[in-house]
């Protein structure tokens, strides 16, 4: 099982680590955007770009296709991963009505993988702990895959927040 630390290193920017080493960083363009850059530690870019009506949908981009696209549903946030012309889907769910953890589903409801958000209040923004299982663990774009997924609890969170208010 794989163990990752996300920590939030100001209000625009996520380093994800992986046993102290980082593997790549979330970078928002501005606060509270639904647009960030995925940069990978090899020098990789990829794009987070809302589209759809009201940007209901996120797409994950490299300079020439889209990867991956994400949208909320009813049951939480429905991940569709487009990696080497595969198409496999994934559900990002809260645990419990109030709980702080998220979880990825496969299609058959198995747990491939759970973040627990932390919130600081000296710093007003979020750390994760990931914790992966040895399924999640053989995926090819694993670790794109979670920093996507930290796109996921971020706009999770903006939604409901803003419909809160």
């Amino acid at each position: 099982m794989g163990q990752y630390k996300a920590n939030a290193t100001n209000s625009h920017n996520f380093t994800l680590r992986f046993d102290y080493q980082k593997v790549g960083e979330l970078v928002y363009k501005k606060w509270y955007s639904f647009s960030a850059e995925i940069q990978m530690t090899d020098g990789t870019k990829y794009q987070l770009e809302p589209t759809g009506f009201w940007d209901s949908k996120i797409e994950l981009k490299d300079d020439t296709q889209t990867l991956l696209e994400f949208k909320m549903g009813w049951k939480g946030i429905i991940i569709k991963t487009l990696f080497n012309d595969s198409e496999e889907v994934f559900l990002l769910k809260l645990k419990g009505l109030l709980s702080n953890k998220f979880v990825l589903l496969d299609t058959n409801d198995e747990e491939l993988m759970a973040a627990e958000t932390s919130f600081k209040w000296s710093k007003f923004n979020f750390d994760y702990n990931i914790e992966t299982t040895p399924v999640f663990d053989n995926f090819e774009n694993k670790e794109l895959l979670l920093l996507t997924i930290l796109h996921c609890i971020n706009y999770y969170i903006t939604i409901v927040a803003a419909a809160s208010s």
